[in-house]
């Protein structure tokens, strides 16, 4: 798998993030490095214990990582959900998380596809 098909796996923006790292070897240390990031865990964790000030927090974390690395499609839900827990819970946010989980399963599914092509 090469760096683009995976974003296109990721529904992901190649030609944005390379326009802004202006190197794929930039880029592909980037990525690599998403899957070392605990925002998502940290968002999973904070959502089961109620917690959701910490799960704004990490949701927009997120929201910023997936904007720097131009992942389209998980931007777009890390996004919404974190407009949704900026005051708080509300009943779209359950939806909303489960949206951005399906959509980070995505991304995750898809740079592990490329790892594994590195070698």
């Amino acid at each position: 798998m090469t760096l683009k098909e995976c974003y296109e796996a990721m529904e992901g923006n190649y030609e944005e993030v390379l326009g802004r790292l202006r190197s794929e070897r930039l880029v592909q240390k980037f990525i690599l490095k998403f899957l070392d990031d605990g925002s998502y865990e940290l968002l999973r964790k904070s959502l089961e214990t109620e917690d959701y000030k910490e799960a704004f927090r990490a949701s927009h974390t997120i929201k910023g990582v997936c904007q720097n690395l131009s992942l389209n499609k998980l931007l777009a839900s890390s996004e919404k959900l974190t407009e949704a827990l900026r005051g708080g819970w509300t009943p779209e946010a359950a939806g909303l998380a489960e949206q951005v989980a399906a959509d980070y399963e995505q991304t995750v599914s898809a740079i592990r596809e490329l790892q594994a092509s590195l070698g």
